[in-house]
């Protein structure tokens, strides 16, 4: 196999083990979230994110590699920080507890923006159009999901800029 193709399909089965890892956290960062615009951004995500997965198989088909993930050692962090942030969160209120949910969701995000551009990139190169525009059409949705949340932000952001300092509140 060309090296540009088994660092394609190496790096396939890193993603595959990424986005399975998703389909587990994103129910739990939902059920975490207190806004519930966010509680559904993140629901919505999960349905993509099992599309993501999907795309990932046909890519491999497209390939004539098999659809093995491979543990994913930057989404195990990743997504293990998400779950202190929902632990931390038990304990915080809405605002603080949501801003860290979308700090973690926007870590894993950048994660996959980096991960899908550079195989669309790599499949592009050794001519594999078809698997490009399914890797296109996910990196796509992963921005469009990055953007959602800082736009979710904003609002708490405004809310949590707005109340005192703790030290002051105890004043």
């Amino acid at each position: 196999m060309p090296v540009l193709e088994e660092l394609l399909v190496e790096e396939m089965q890193d993603l595959l083990h990424a986005e399975n890892q998703l389909v587990k956290a994103l129910p739990k960062m939902a059920k975490a979230a207190k806004e519930p615009k966010l509680k559904q951004a993140f629901q919505k995500h999960l349905e993509e994110t099992q599309g993501h997965v999907e795309r990932l198989k046909q890519a491999f088909e497209l390939l004539g590699a098999r659809a093995k993930a491979k543990p994913c050692k930057g989404m195990q962090g990743l997504v293990q920080e998400g779950q202190e942030k929902i632990t931390e969160g038990r304990e915080k209120d809405g605002i603080g507890s949501d801003l860290a949910l979308v700090a973690a969701a926007q870590k894993v995000e950048h994660y996959e923006i980096s991960g899908y551009g550079t195989l669309r990139t790599v499949a592009e190169k050794i001519g594999e159009t078809k698997v490009a525009k399914l890797l296109a059409q996910t990196l796509a949705e992963e921005e469009k999901t990055d953007k959602l949340l800082t736009e979710l932000s904003a609002p708490l952001l405004e809310e949590g800029a707005g109340e005192p300092e703790m030290e002051e509140q105890e004043a």
